[in-house]
């Protein structure tokens, strides 16, 4: 028989613990999903790193930032790999994710203390739906034990904004900042910005766009870019203001190579509205069109890490 507790029942049962998010972005079509996990420290994260990638599993890439740790895993089921460290280290990994209608289904072992982090750490965070605990759990000393956690099945939305302002006023990266942070639709992630080139005649001062990403449940995609959309259409200064939209964990090849180029080449609107044809991009004109070209670069520098706020030459 399995024991299903939610958050508050974890927390009343084992007492409060440290993870501040676990969210969980599908991407169905690429047969992976991203698994972000927010602790208070970084002590735990550094040591689940370790942990993870020694055990394997579904896990194909893991990194952290500050105290966050961003997971890439493959959807299905893998071993795990505790080896022989396990007996004296301990361990700690996904065995499987999986995806069940509108929720996602992850498999989680721990070994010794680990086992604390997954049946008492993860499944009290406020995001998760409900722990699915087996009879023989046991949390802590040398005990092995594993859990299902099953969250919300979100999916990751890319919004690339540009030309919101003007010589005299706004400043594009204020503007999506500030669209970001005051939605109320799923779960503000992250927001870049992005150089483009420096020597494009019509710009107003930085000649920089922005890209800002959303974890969202499926039903709500609609209402946050008719949010993003409205908020911009109100706090454009511009009149060439252009929001673009991408749905998805992998950005196309195509796409950030056009991203990357648009800091030194030239591009007009007919070839940037042909990239995001071919690349699954919606264009939507929120005041005009000539913020095209660099609301669709946006997207393609939205994960090239610190290379988006600057130009070929600063990497060199």
């Amino acid at each position: 028989m399995v024991t299903v507790l939610r958050p508050d029942e974890v927390k009343a049962k084992y007492g409060p613990m440290f993870c501040r998010g676990l969210l969980t972005m599908v991407d169905e079509k690429a047969g992976k999903a991203r698994i972000v996990e927010q602790c208070i420290s970084r002590g735990p994260g550094e040591w689940d790193i370790v942990n993870r990638k020694r055990t394997g599993g579904v896990i194909d890439k893991i990194v952290m930032e500050g105290t966050t740790l961003i997971m890439d895993v493959t959807l299905g089921e893998r071993e795990l790999r505790f080896g022989p460290v396990s007996a004296e280290l301990g361990g700690q990994g996904i065995k499987a994710v999986r995806v069940e209608g509108d929720e996602v289904r992850s498999t989680w072992y721990g070994i010794a203390g680990a086992s604390v982090g997954i049946g008492a750490c993860l499944p009290q965070c406020k995001d998760v739906i409900r722990t699915e605990y087996p009879d023989d759990f046991k949390i802590g000393g040398g005990h092995a034990a594993h859990v299902d956690i099953i969250t919300p099945k979100l999916v990751r939305v890319v919004i690339g904004v540009d030309d919101t302002d003007t010589k005299e006023k706004g400043a594009t990266w204020s503007t999506a900042l500030s669209m970001a942070r005051d939605c109320p639709i799923g779960h503000f992630m992250d927001h870049k910005i992005v150089q483009l080139n420096p020597k494009t005649p019509t710009k107003t001062t930085n000649c920089c766009s922005c890209a800002v990403t959303f974890a969202v449940k499926e039903s709500e995609i609609p209402a946050l870019i008719d949010f993003c959309f409205d908020y911009l259409k109100k706090n454009s200064y511009s009149e060439d203001a252009v929001m673009t939209v991408f749905k998805g964990l992998d950005i196309p090849p195509a796409l950030v190579e056009y991203g990357w180029s648009a800091k030194s080449v030239m591009y007009d609107t007919a070839y940037a509205e042909k990239v995001a044809a071919e690349n699954g991009v919606q264009i939507l004109h929120v005041t005009g069109s000539a913020g095209t070209i660099g609301a669709v670069a946006a997207i393609g520098c939205v994960d090239i890490g610190p290379k988006s706020a600057g130009v070929p030459e600063d990497f060199d």
